[in-house]
């Protein structure tokens, strides 16, 4: 059962860390087509500010049916609509992916992928391993003497293998949303896409379905 116009939803957001995957937002459907919602801004339930969100970035969402039912479902940011307000579009579900039962599992996963980085005025290049791979961003490791810096813009992309053979080649702008030392020595550096085209974003969110349904085989 899909949620309705002016039907209430209550959203978290996939982050860089289960912190940020905590917070919790609250926004309402103003309008709908065959393949999409389009919500108001959401906004914080604690502090009432809103909450920007990114083309591609992920999301958990709740909305409360008859006798205080509570209906989970996964989906992703697919665009904006400039109105009055500003909204944003978000990809309508299968209906039977609507659960009653909470999953927080974001469209992520671990993935060792080869990542190619340029950054910098000098625009100084390397190539690294991913550690995992998302809708929203990546994350990859380094040794830590490349002098990168949260809040960094790099130019970026991945190679990306299918299970039929294939190979794609997937290029992004990111931003540096945080740099975590790890007990290796090396720094996890964590993105989250600032500019990359719908066909290459849907190429990744390929790649997490195919390895997704991969992990739940041979659980």
């Amino acid at each position: 059962m899909f949620p309705k116009i002016n039907d209430v939803l209550y959203i978290q957001v996939a982050g860089t860390d289960q912190k940020e995957e905590s917070f919790e937002y609250k926004s309402r459907i103003a309008e709908e087509d065959s393949q999409n919602f389009l919500i108001e801004i959401p906004m914080s339930q604690t502090s009432g500010h809103l909450k920007k969100l990114f083309l591609g970035e992920e999301l958990s969402i709740f909305f409360m049916s008859e006798g205080g039912i509570k209906n989970y479902f996964n989906t992703h940011v697919t665009g904006f609509k400039d109105d009055v307000l500003r909204m944003v579009r978000i990809h309508k579900p299968a209906p039977d992916s609507i659960s009653k039962i909470q999953r927080r599992n974001f469209l992520r996963v671990k993935a060792n992928l080869e990542i190619a980085v340029k950054h910098g005025a000098n625009e100084s290049r390397f190539v690294a391993e991913t550690h995992d791979v998302g809708g929203g961003g990546v994350s990859f490791q380094t040794q830590g003497s490349h002098h990168l810096e949260e809040g960094e813009s790099l130019s970026c992309w991945i190679l990306v293998p299918y299970k039929n053979g294939t190979q794609e080649h997937v290029p992004f702008q990111s931003e540096i949303v945080r740099i975590q030392q790890m007990e290796n020595g090396r720094e996890l550096i964590m993105l989250k896409y600032e500019k990359i085209a719908d066909q290459e974003r849907q190429k990744l969110i390929k790649y997490c379905f195919e390895r997704q349904l991969e992990f739940r085989g041979k659980s």
